[in-house]
């Protein structure tokens, strides 16, 4: 994958998830406010735990301990573990296919190539992926 793709999927295709919930309200109409309100919350929510386990967790990132150059917009200077951007859009993705599974399914192939391109980008470790996606699916269920 072309390094321009792997900056454009791991630092932005989560804000077009954001989008596409917008669209899916305000234009289809497939989903309803509450589902909306809903799906922002648990993102929010999935956003704050991981910064809370961020702060217990100090691992460091793979492009500062191999050296390399991250792909994405921003250089991230908080721990790795658990991916931000994953923890969000997995709470975004079980939150939709708890209201509209066929979408459901489009958004959650979403969230795991945020979570792969996270990896290509050298932010963030498989582990970290998994810690996000588990903490975004929790926070969906529980909200």
């Amino acid at each position: 994958m072309p390094n321009y793709l792997i900056e454009f999927a791991a630092s932005f295709f989560i804000w077009f998830m954001f989008a596409g919930l917008i669209v899916l309200w305000v234009i289809d109409g497939r989903i309803k406010k509450e589902q909306v309100v809903h799906a922002l919350s648990a993102s929010l929510i999935a956003l704050l735990a991981a910064a809370l386990l961020k702060s217990i967790f100090h691992t460091a990132r793979p492009f500062i301990v191999q050296g390399l150059t991250p792909l994405t917009l921003t250089v991230p200077s908080d721990a790795a573990f658990p991916s931000s951007h994953t923890a969000m859009a997995f709470a975004l993705a079980i939150t939709i296919w708890l209201h509209d599974r066929k979408v459901g399914w489009i958004y959650l192939i979403w969230a795991l190539f945020v979570g792969i391109a996270r990896i290509l980008a050298n932010v963030h470790y498989p582990i970290d992926i998994w810690g996000g996606a588990i903490l975004g699916i929790i926070t969906a269920f529980v909200l």
